[in-house]
């Protein structure tokens, strides 16, 4: 039996979770392992609140004894939000004790010993997926791959199996037969022609096109010429991107430690060598070396590092763009402190609506708008800020710049709703009103839990959308206080962009003016008072309808002082159904006074772009 730990030796918990299982393990501080063991998979992207609670809990409860610091990476906690959420989450199990909340990458890398002298250190992952991560000594880290079998992966498990049934394909239709590689593939699959490979193709889990790895490792050992090469090419790919990395954390040609980990890499022997033969060939003072212990280590190693306070920064995103935009981005402490929410409306109960809960439809209906006429009034006090900020989108359309709406939730849907109604509404080019949602496409549809929070994603959006001077930015946020907005606008500011904030709480105004930095004010406020909603903090309501009318302002009025609309008809429209063809007819017919027929062949002659059609006539 393993001997129990002294009492004056900190117990220290390890957890590493990815897509195929989470491994635990509880130590003593001399390294002595007190409980081991490997439960459910845990993914952080892909798990609710609730779930990772449970499942920590279920980890609580299989334990011994309460440990005294805990290092946790799981995959898909990508962002500082992600591990902020992470590390919540362990500290509602495990309240009061020290805790390092990181992803599985910084747990592999902390697995590996450190030399006397410390110097940049890159892991390169090759398992079912494949990643390169990097940490310098300063604690800059960079990131190269990892994006997932379809877009990333290269030299993984899941890539040499994709390659692989491309490969045998092509093969079959080149020599009109299959080789020895396709036909241990069919037999792989336990399918008795090649064509049965389609449709199972379209629907294949990652985790069976990953393990036809195995068959193509296995005809390499046997010498197959096109087995071979496929493992040859992912080698490569391993290699450039591991030094791809390496460039991005020091000069080309200083010391830096590799160190090589995941199935594919460790059960292959030939191709770990090949793989660590071209970083070498490539990175002239490379130390090459596989990971010896469990990655789960790392997580515990980081455990110990967080109870003598010397842990590494593991809140620090590991992304491309994190690196090059460190520090991570500090909200200015006006902006935080959620006092500035106390006298906002959006949180405020409305007094005339108390009774919501006993009110007949009828009554509901009459309130309900009763309380959205108090929105136009509102508006028209921030008649000069929208006048502002509509002078500078024209001054960015005439200029070939853009408009970004940046927000989260209802305010985020709202942008990407405006933006896309543009181009069919005045023929203007999809980029030239774009709008940004926290946490992406899926957020459209669905919460994505924390997105709004990261302050960082939001100045990483503006990184990708290559935002410049020519650029307007309006950043909406009912409460106006919006991590992932604030982000937006700092990154905007800093990038030469016009800036604006779209909030309905006065407070803001106070708050904003306590800002120091001019890198975090927007240069034009707009901040209706609409009042309390009829149910206590949804802005869906007024605060969304406001929005919305907010933003008809500025597109309407931006592409009509641009040539878009002559008198009040949209002479740019795309006609691009029977219903707006028809309208572009009446259009053409009353602007010119001509007929049905003489406007329909204007119209034809002209692409059935209306403007050229009207000035053809004219």
């Amino acid at each position: 039996m393993t001997p129990a730990p002294s009492v004056t030796s900190p117990v220290l918990l390890g957890i590493e979770g990815g897509g195929t299982r989470t491994t635990v393990r509880l130590v003593d501080g001399a390294g002595t392992t007190i409980k081991a063991f490997h439960t459910h998979p845990a993914v952080l992207s892909l798990m609710t609140d609730r779930e990772l609670r449970w499942h920590l809990r279920d980890i609580a409860s299989r334990l011994p004894q309460r440990p005294q610091a805990i290092g946790i990476g799981l995959a898909g906690a990508r962002t500082a939000a992600d591990q902020e959420r992470l590390r919540r989450a362990t500290l509602r199990v495990w309240p009061g004790i020290p805790c390092v909340a990181t992803n599985d990458l910084e747990t592999a890398l902390a697995a590996a010993p450190v030399g006397k002298k410390e110097i940049p250190r890159v892991l390169v992952l090759s398992g079912t997926g494949s990643c390169c991560f990097g940490r310098a000594p300063d604690g800059r880290t960079a990131k190269v791959g990892g994006r997932g079998h379809i877009i990333g992966d290269r030299g993984s498990a899941c890539d040499i199996g994709l390659r692989a049934l491309r490969a045998v394909m092509a093969d079959l239709d080149h020599r009109g037969r299959m080789g020895p590689l396709g036909a241990a593939i069919l037999n792989a699959l336990m399918f008795n022609d090649p064509d049965q490979l389609i449709p199972w193709s379209v629907h294949a889990p990652k985790t069976e096109i990953a393990n036809l790895a195995i068959t193509v490792f296995a005809l390499a050992q046997k010498k197959d010429a096109l087995a071979k090469k496929i493992l040859s090419d992912s080698a490569a790919m391993l290699a450039e991107d591991a030094c791809a990395c390496a460039c991005q954390l020091t000069e080309d040609g200083a010391p830096v430690e590799f160190i090589l980990n995941g199935g594919v890499m460790l059960r292959n022997p030939a191709f770990m060598k090949d793989v660590t033969r071209r970083i070498r060939k490539c990175w002239s003072k490379a130390r090459v070396s596989p990971l010896q212990g469990p990655s789960v280590l790392g997580a515990v190693n980081l455990a110990r590092g967080v109870l003598l306070n010397a842990a590494p920064s593991s809140t620090r995103q590991t992304s491309r763009v994190a690196a090059q935009a460190s520090p991570a981005l500090e909200l200015p402490a006006s902006i935080v402190d959620l006092a500035v929410l106390k006298d906002s409306p959006t949180e405020k109960r409305n007094p005339r609506s108390m009774t919501l809960d006993r009110l007949n439809v009828i009554q509901g209906i009459e309130l309900m708008l009763s309380e959205d006429a108090l929105i136009p009034p509102a508006i028209l006090k921030e008649k000069r800020a929208i006048n502002q900020v509509v002078a500078q989108v024209m001054l960015a359309f005439e200029n070939g710049g853009r408009l970004f709406y940046a927000g989260a939730g209802t305010s985020g849907r709202l942008g990407v709703l405006d933006a896309s109604e543009i181009p069919p509404t005045f023929r203007a080019p999809r980029e030239q009103v774009q709008g940004i949602i926290a946490g992406g496409r899926q957020a459209l549809w669905s919460a994505v839990e924390g997105a709004e929070d990261d302050a960082q994603a939001g100045a990483t959006a503006m990184t990708h959308r290559q935002l410049g001077p020519d650029d307007v930015l309006v950043g909406i946020a009912a409460s106006g206080r919006t991590p992932f907005v604030w982000g937006a606008i700092h990154e905007a500011n800093r990038r030469g962009a016009f800036t604006a904030l779209l909030c309905f709480n006065p407070a803001m105004r106070a708050a904003v003016k306590k800002i120091h930095d001019s890198a975090w004010q927007p240069q034009a406020l707009i901040i209706p008072n609409v009042g309390p909603e009829v149910l206590t903090g949804s802005t869906r309501l007024k605060s969304g309808t406001a929005t919305k009318l907010v933003l008809n302002l500025i597109t309407t009025l931006a592409m009509t002082r641009t040539g878009k609309v002559i008198s009040n008809l949209m002479v740019d429209l795309n006609p691009s159904n029977v219903k707006l063809r028809d309208r572009a007819l009446r259009i053409l017919v009353d602007l010119t006074g001509c007929t049905r027929d003489a406007a329909r062949e204007a119209l034809q002659s002209t692409g059935w772009q209306v403007k050229d059609a009207y000035l053809k006539l004219k």
